[in-house]
């Protein structure tokens, strides 16, 4: 039985499966690199070109393997997103110098840098945590400057998993996609009642007679026949 035990063992060690998992959510993050990143970019043997990704924000895997590494994406999106206030704050105490340049070092003696380093901190700590589950500098900083800006009004649910139904060639494993929500939505439609040829002839009649009431004059009251006036007149007379 496994009870209270959570997770899938995935046939692999506890070691392996971390490592594993960490990867996978790496190269999502990675997969958001801008394009003038893979610019003469080449592989080991210095000939084969290393083309961008055809989807951001999109990897293919198992679905076991999706299932597991989704909770992992969006944790540390969680965090990132809760440190974009204290980066906010952090702004109005920082200097546009750069680096230790006189104007750099005049703003370090000043109050204004420790003011920085308070409102900072926790978004530093927020780095290094998000830095200890996935070991990538470079996915982390594509995750705070880039990724959590766009969840900041979302509560939860940042990504998906899409089952596809053509299996993995080899083992014949299920596969499936793990996206960013907000990219590649897909639109529902509401559908409509189908128009046919017995309806569109009754609602033609419904139009046709609705016309011909509308032309037809009213039929006034019967008109009094002639005499009938001075018929009338002599009868109140007498």
């Amino acid at each position: 039985m496994r009870h209270k035990k959570k997770g899938r063992r995935l046939g692999r060690s506890s070691s392996h499966r971390k490592a594993m998992l960490r990867n996978l959510a790496t190269g999502l993050f990675l997969t958001e690199r801008d394009e003038s990143y893979y610019e003469g970019l080449t592989m080991a043997d210095g000939k084969s070109v290393v083309n961008p990704p055809r989807f951001k924000g999109r990897v293919v895997t198992t679905i076991q393997k999706a299932k597991e590494v989704k909770p992992l994406v969006e944790k540390c999106i969680t965090i990132a997103k809760n440190a974009i206030p204290h980066e906010e704050a952090a702004e109005e105490f920082a200097t546009d110098a750069e680096r230790n340049t006189e104007a750099w070092k005049q703003w370090r003696e000043s109050e204004n840098w420790q003011k920085w380093v308070a409102a900072m901190a926790p978004a530093v700590n927020a780095r290094r945590r998000v830095f200890a589950m996935l070991r990538d500098k470079e996915a982390v900083e594509i995750l705070f400057d880039d990724v959590a800006h766009r969840f900041v009004d979302r509560p939860g649910g940042y990504t998906r998993v899409l089952r596809l139904a053509k299996p993995r060639l080899g083992d014949a494993g299920t596969q499936a996609i793990l996206e960013f929500v907000g990219v590649h939505d897909r639109v529902s439609q509401v559908s409509q009642k189908p128009a046919f040829v017995d309806d569109d002839v009754e609602v033609e009649d419904e139009q046709v007679a609705e016309a011909e009431a509308e032309t037809e004059t009213p039929v006034d009251d019967e008109p009094v026949a002639e005499g009938g006036e001075a018929e009338a007149a002599t009868s109140e007379e007498e």
